[in-house]
């Protein structure tokens, strides 16, 4: 079913919408949690939580992309329960993928200094933009989704390490982009 199809159900109040979410992206939402949280009970709450603001905010929410949409969900709903589960505990999952980033994007308070959050997503996106497809298709899995480098690395035919380099080099490229534009990294 297409993503407008499913909108339109979420919009008649058809429960319908659900099943046909979660037939079409289920797997995207529960690769999304888990790649985060390492629980399939808690990414499973998570999903079930995500289907659920789905229904709350269609209407009035009409998404021109039915999957961003659930991305951005299922991620805030698996990094706020990956934080309240481990506010004193630092491991892999979330704090791998946030730490690898801190290098060249401003922590949050900076970000308030220099920009709101919007202009710097604008600027990450614009950054993206400007990237061949195949890096910025990398780029997203790792830091979006939280794709695993070794599952990226395999993918790629390469060896983690390899892979561990280039994605350094775009955070690199990430960091300089922002400094050429302002942000104070």
């Amino acid at each position: 079913m297409e993503d407008a199809q499913i909108i339109e159900l979420y919009w008649q109040r058809d429960e319908d919408a659900i099943r046909c979410t979660d037939d079409k992206y289920g797997a995207f939402c529960h690769r999304i949690a888990m790649n985060i949280l390492h629980s399939y009970q808690d990414s499973e709450e998570c999903v079930n939580d995500t289907y659920g603001r789905c229904w709350d905010t269609m209407p009035p929410q009409r998404p021109r992309s039915l999957r961003a949409y659930l991305g951005t969900i299922i991620r805030n709903f698996s990094i706020s329960r990956y934080r309240s589960a481990h506010a004193q505990k630092r491991f892999g999952g979330a704090e791998v993928l946030l730490s690898e980033l801190e290098e060249c994007v401003p922590a949050p308070e900076s970000v308030q200094r220099t920009a709101d959050a919007n202009a710097l997503g604008e600027l990450i996106s614009d950054w993206l933009e400007e990237l061949e497809t195949e890096s910025r298709v990398l780029f997203i899995r790792r830091y979006w989704n939280g794709d695993a480098v070794k599952l990226l690395a395999e993918e790629a035919g390469v060896r983690p390490n390899v892979l561990t380099k280039r994605l350094h080099r775009l955070r690199d490229g990430l960091r300089r982009y922002l400094e050429k534009e302002g942000v104070t990294v």
